[in-house]
């Protein structure tokens, strides 16, 4: 028994035990050297005297700046800038050999030159138009294309300009230039609007000519005669007095007495 329990902790004196839970990944490096095998979930037991190991996150991380940004007229830009990224299960060994676990330091530098580079051919007032996601994905690519030189397992999912501010003097400027088309397009309305109602005055005036002109071809000699002989009825059935000359055609009042004197 006592030897069991010598035994018991010698190798305990020379082992040890790291647990890794979900959304990361441990590696275990001996004597500097990364194991092929890469642990997601699970127990990794390692004896720490010559060995340790290494725990990264697989989860999607936020790397937060605040940069100035060249433009195409050489003003500058200040943006809050967030980097989504997360890291490759399965080339972790890949990032922490060629990067370092202070691999975010170098995304970091990645995206400072990428955005250096894409932002100077851009005027100003794109990054704070419809441009801002062309810019976004710009940069993004360029960023890909310099992390993979230098190492493969880091996967950078979008660069988002939150935040953009111009200087004053453009600032100013931009908005004159978006009052003076607010201004334009109103009164492009106002045009449109008086244009329709002009159209719709002429439209009924015509309509009105049409209908008189259908009227007045409708009065045939016959028509007129029975209109004649209609208005003399009406005039029979009034109780006022009045003096009519007619020729047999068509009435015609002259004048009227009122027979309640």
């Amino acid at each position: 028994m006592k030897n069991f329990g010598t035994l018991i902790l010698i190798v305990g004196l020379f082992s040890s035990c790291a647990v890794i839970r979900p959304g990361e990944v441990g590696i275990k490096q001996t004597l500097g050297k990364f194991s092929d095998e890469v642990k997601t979930q699970g127990t990794i037991v390692y004896n720490p005297l010559i060995s340790r190991v290494i725990k990264e996150s697989t989860k999607t991380s936020n790397i937060k700046l605040i940069l100035s940004l060249p433009s195409k007229e050489g003003l500058s830009v200040n943006s809050e800038i967030s980097i989504l990224y997360r890291l490759e299960a399965n080339k972790v060994a890949s990032v922490l050999e060629n990067l370092g676990q202070d691999y975010e330091s170098v995304i970091t530098s990645v995206f400072r030159s990428a955005a250096s580079d894409v932002c100077a051919q851009f005027f100003a007032k794109d990054m704070h138009s419809g441009m801002r996601a062309k810019i976004e994905s710009e940069i993004l690519d360029k960023m890909m294309i310099n992390i993979q030189k230098q190492a493969n397992g880091v996967e950078l999912i979008a660069v988002l300009m939150k935040t953009i501010q111009l200087p004053n003097g453009l600032a100013n400027s931009i908005e004159r230039k978006l009052q003076a088309e607010q201004d334009a397009m109103r009164m492009k309305f106002l045009l449109d609007q008086e244009t329709l109602e002009a159209e719709r005055k002429i439209i009924n005036a015509k309509g009105e000519r049409d209908a008189q002109l259908i009227i007045a071809e409708g009065l045939t000699s016959g028509i007129i005669k029975i209109k004649a002989i209609e208005a003399f009825r009406e005039l029979a059935r009034s109780q006022n007095a009045k003096i009519i000359i007619t020729d047999g055609k068509t009435p015609l009042i002259v004048g009227e007495t009122d027979e309640k004197k």
